[in-house]
């Protein structure tokens, strides 16, 4: 996972707060952002898996931590009981 995002993006779009019971199904599934787009999950409360699949690589966020989505690079999230994020999306 990236350690910070490029100096020239810009925030574009966040999603709604999400918990365990209203994440889209989407993204608890495989996807991933367009060429140049870039995702930051923020979460909130509680626990989220953040699962990088070409890496093979997951990632517990806790409440207060950020997980960088790189462009066009396939991952999903899972929730660990009671959670809260949202994603701002940067391009």
């Amino acid at each position: 996972m990236a350690n910070a995002l490029p100096p020239f993006l810009k925030a574009y779009h966040r999603t709604a707060t999400f918990s365990e019971h209203s994440i889209p199904g989407g993204l608890r599934r495989e996807h991933s952002t367009k060429p140049g787009v870039w995702g930051v999950i923020h979460v909130i409360s509680g626990i989220l898996l953040y699962t990088v699949t070409s890496q093979r690589h997951s990632w517990i966020l806790n409440a207060g931590q950020m997980g960088l989505v790189e462009p066009e690079i396939e991952h999903h999230v899972t929730p660990l009981g009671a959670v809260s994020f949202y994603v701002e999306f940067w391009k």
